[in-house]
């Protein structure tokens, strides 16, 4: 006789949770333009995105990204910044650089085709366990549980435990997340797996949010034993720190023109991206800024202060002179170019708070601080 684990759902309560979320879901499941596709390209290229990322910062990129790499033969065979570009201002790069390195091994080792269960896509370059599991089951139908942050907290409150980061707590989640995932039916139609995955996220996302969760639109409160927020390890506290940027723009002809400078390769956060020149704040000392933002990037919150300068005919300005980096990495690039270009997601807002990205795409922050959706 199996064993329950002390606080998991019993069979027929898992049974129960089952049909209730599907009828929720059938009745109230958003339109998304990922969902309803049978294109696995299409499911893992919005799984990707969407980690850690808002659906709103993933529906002003998603369409875009695929209109220009419409398959995973056109994504191996482009150029890396090209892939950059096209990804900036989502974050988190290194999903871009390995998507893209993912798509060339499916290109040069497997024909083409994207491999069917979570065990194989778990083999691809930079594809984890969460991400093999949910192209498994909703691209493919296999009977696997996907576990992201609003499964989660779903699966705390439903249980009645508190948050717990130990290696116990951990497998808890994932055993009763597998429990109440569909087993798989030869003749099925339905994707009952895929559907139950994406129910679970939804649930997390619309109603069971992380603070003032909607419980009394919830499909499955009968079974909830918290019914409300449960307890939560403490966060860690954001830092601040004000940081300066310049903004030197040229007229060559009729093309206005603006100075950026790359990252370095070898740099721990976004190596290889564009972004406008950082100044010494010595440099900006009892200087008007043309603009200030906020940005945040994981716990710490940037106070950014930018600073205009016109470039002049006898040569750099005070400001552009006060830039650190060497001249090999800095560029005049057109605004009409902006596409072209992988540009953070900082650069990439104020150019649009100043009215210049006239074509530069949307702005999005540079690292949302919400786990997924």
């Amino acid at each position: 006789m199996e064993q329950r684990v002390e606080g998991a759902l019993s069979p027929a309560q898992v049974s129960a949770f089952r049909r209730k979320l599907m009828q929720w879901y059938a009745a109230h499941a958003r339109e998304l333009p990922w969902r309803g596709t049978n294109d696995p390209y299409r499911t893992w290229v919005s799984e990707v995105m969407l980690q850690q990322t808002r659906v709103a910062a993933v529906l002003e990129h998603y369409e875009l990204f695929l209109e220009r790499f419409p398959t995973v033969l056109t994504l191996a065979l482009a150029p890396e910044q090209e892939v950059l570009a096209a990804w900036s201002g989502l974050g988190y790069y290194r999903r871009a650089r390995m998507l893209h390195k993912a798509a060339k091994f499916v290109v040069q080792e497997l024909g083409g085709k994207i491999p069917e269960t979570a065990a194989l896509l778990r083999t691809l370059p930079g594809i984890g366990e969460y991400t093999c599991a949910a192209i498994a089951s909703i691209a493919f139908g296999e009977s696997v549980a996907v576990v992201d942050g609003n499964v989660e907290r779903v699966l705390l409150r439903v249980t009645g435990r508190p948050e717990d980061v130990t290696a116990a707590g951990r497998a808890f989640v994932r055993m009763q997340a597998a429990a109440l995932v569909p087993p798989r039916k030869v003749d099925e139609e339905e994707n009952a797996a895929g559907d139950h995955n994406q129910a679970m996220m939804e649930l997390g996302a619309t109603l069971c949010l992380p603070k003032g969760p909607l419980c009394l639109h919830c499909p499955v409160r009968e079974l909830c034993r918290t019914k409300g927020e449960h307890v939560t390890a403490p966060r860690g506290r954001q830092t601040s720190r004000p940081v300066a940027f310049l903004l030197a723009t040229r007229k060559q002809g009729t093309t206005t023109e603006v100075l950026l400078e790359r990252r370095a390769a070898e740099a721990s956060l976004m190596p290889g991206m564009w972004e406008l020149p950082p100044l010494p704040l010595d440099a900006v000392e009892g200087r008007e800024p043309i603009l200030t933002v906020r940005h945040s990037i994981t716990n710490t919150n940037y106070y950014v202060s930018v600073y205009g300068e016109s470039f002049a005919e006898e040569g750099p300005g005070v400001l552009q002179q006060a830039v650190p980096a060497a001249e090999h990495a800095l560029h005049w690039y057109g605004l009409g170019r902006m596409p072209e270009i992988p540009l953070t997601g900082l650069a990439r807002k104020v150019l649009k708070r100043l009215n210049l990205n006239q074509v530069a795409g949307p702005e999005t922050p540079e690292v949302e601080l919400a786990r997924r959706r």
